[in-house]
């Protein structure tokens, strides 16, 4: 399967270089996508130095948010599988087999990441889980489903799922619309366990306490219209 590593930024200056070479790492994309959310602390001029032409990066002209990056980076993939990579390091690409395996295996058209399946992780942010748990459940409830991490940052699926699908999503609130919009499509989506490290607010933890009541808003809206 020819796999589209999508990765949206915004002021990543101390961990851009460094996602990028685990990725490469990994030895499984056949294309990565680097979307820059017009960063201020450097990271534009980072990314504009490299010089690797199997690494495709484009740039805002001014800051939109996580979905509309990650909305950027769909529109330029060419690849049968798309996977969303966080630039901050709290996911670890050495789990893309494990995320592609169900893929691969043909039982599942999208794959979720989940950071509470009993995989490796750094014990810190309670209430962050807390918010994380609490928007799953409303997602469980409002959907029929049992997924235990909706929010995950870790999200694979084929590109034609995307097929028919309007995306509207500019900030964190793309993790509900996605997830809401696949339910309701019936696809068959799977969940693995994943190492999640994450970091705290003092480290650039950027998503806040609005983006949750933004996503209950998002999975309420979705839930009845498209």
């Amino acid at each position: 399967m020819k796999l589209s590593v999508i990765i949206p930024v915004y002021n990543e200056k101390n961990t851009i270089i460094e996602i990028i070479r685990r990725v490469e790492a990994v030895g499984l994309a056949w294309e990565i996508i680097v979307v820059d959310d017009y960063s201020t602390d450097g990271t534009r001029d980072i990314l504009g130095g490299l010089n690797n032409p199997s690494i495709k990066i484009l740039f805002h002209d001014h800051n939109q948010g996580k979905g509309s990056a990650v909305r950027t980076g769909i529109a330029a993939a060419m690849g049968e599988v798309i996977l969303i990579q966080d630039a901050d390091l709290e996911y670890n690409p050495h789990d893309y087999p494990t995320l592609l395996k169900p893929i691969e295996d043909g039982i599942a058209d999208v794959v979720y990441g989940s950071r509470f399946l009993g995989g490796p992780r750094r014990a810190t942010m309670f209430w962050h889980m807390i918010a994380n748990k609490l928007l799953t459940f409303a997602t469980n409830l409002l959907y029929n489903t049992i997924l235990s991490d909706m929010e995950t940052g870790y999200k694979v699926f084929r590109s034609e799922v995307l097929d028919g699908m309007k995306l509207r999503a500019k900030r964190f609130n793309f993790e509900p619309e996605f997830t809401a919009k696949i339910l309701k499509k019936k696809l068959r989506i799977f969940e693995v366990p994943i190492t999640f490290n994450p970091r705290d607010y003092s480290e650039g933890k950027k998503i806040k306490l609005i983006d949750a009541f933004e996503a209950v808003w998002t999975l309420l809206k979705y839930r009845f219209t498209d």
